[in-house]
């Protein structure tokens, strides 16, 4: 009787190490198929990194570098300021409605076009009506990021259309968003599936935002919003906030290939943080040793790389030491932003 217990007590033993072993398996290839070149899911809350993949590779922002715009838009121009439409910034390439020349809009109309639709006219026409030009507002979108900690960062551009020395990081971007929800008006348009605007002129524009999470049905009312951005140089790129669990959490994604592969990283990113938050899993820290055609101020080589594999579930991922402390380091001091409350003109 006692051999027959014996034997049993191994069955089950063996049966619960293969399932475990496989559900293991199962819950980790998700972040395997994660093809950004860069992305990072932080804890709102405490700043505790739950992924990140290459998160401090400078890559050009694209339109994501939106979110800093509005910031400073929104501490310098009371939203009901009108705004003319320069010959200039209709004649900046965007996607559509085309701005043109001479039309009128509020500043709040122009931030729903830039956020809501991406508008590169939107952006510059802001710029202009902050600084002159986009050269010297660009002035003020560094000094904004540097009084926020920020040091992997910097922008020439309000639109995010490419320039030389134009870069972020995934986890920097991921704090930019952080303190751009401050603005309850960011917070509001970012959130905003469709709007209908109408210029001083009488033209009306009904613009759709470019965010498909937030009608995405798998996801419910989970999705807070967030921005989008592509350029050849940048691919594909997101950062957005959801709650879950009564947390936020923060995805920014980098260097996606397509706008389809971007969808699918972020919902993975989403499954994976949840098994994070639920104790399933532990949080990935990867450094991978990437070749891509991107601009950075640094390529990772193997030298700087342990011969450690990440939890031995992929070849080509490697764990650098030195970086994993330096990341898990900044994420004890999270939000690097200073803690003075930022109050917008809403």
């Amino acid at each position: 009787m006692n051999n027959i217990l014996r034997y049993l007590f191994l069955f089950f033993l063996f049966y619960f190490f293969i399932n475990s072993s496989l559900s293991k398996a199962e819950i980790t290839s998700n972040f395997e198929n994660i093809e950004a070149i860069s992305a990072v899911v932080l804890d709102g809350s405490t700043g505790k990194i739950l992924f990140a993949k290459n998160p401090h590779l400078k890559i050009p922002p694209a339109s994501t570098v939106k979110l800093v715009t509005a910031m400073v838009v929104l501490d310098r121009l009371p939203l009901s300021k009108m705004i003319v439409i320069s010959k200039n910034a209709s004649q900046t390439p965007s996607v559509s409605p085309e701005l043109y020349e001479g039309e009128i809009y509020t500043v709040r109309d122009l931030l729903y076009l830039m956020l809501m639709k991406s508008s590169n006219q939107a952006a510059v026409a802001l710029a202009e009506a902050v600084a002159g030009s986009e050269e010297n507002f660009s002035v003020l979108m560094n000094k904004k990021i540097y009084s926020l900690g920020l040091r992997n960062s910097h922008f020439v551009t309000s639109s995010g259309l490419p320039a030389s020395n134009q870069y972020t990081t995934s986890y920097e971007l991921a704090i930019i968003f952080y303190e751009a929800l401050k603005y309850p008006l960011i917070k509001e348009i970012i959130n905003t599936p469709i709007k209908t605007i109408i210029s001083e002129n009488g033209r009306v524009l009904i613009i759709e935002n470019t965010n498909k999470l937030l009608d995405d049905p798998e996801l419910g009312n989970h999705i807070l919003g967030g921005k989008t951005g592509f350029t050849r140089a940048s691919k594909h790129c997101l950062v957005n906030g959801v709650f879950l669990q009564n947390k936020l959490l923060i995805i920014s994604i980098l260097g996606s290939p397509s706008r389809q592969s971007l969808w699918k990283d972020a919902k993975n990113l989403i499954d994976f943080a949840k098994l994070v938050i639920n104790n399933k899993i532990t949080p990935i820290y990867m450094t991978t040793v990437t070749s891509t055609n991107i601009l950075v101020s640094k390529k990772l080589s193997s030298k700087n790389c342990s011969k450690r594999y990440v939890k031995k579930y992929h070849k080509k991922f490697y764990v650098s030491k030195k970086n994993h402390k330096r990341i898990v380091k900044k994420s004890k001091k999270f939000p690097l932003a200073k803690t003075n409350k930022i109050r917008s003109k809403s």
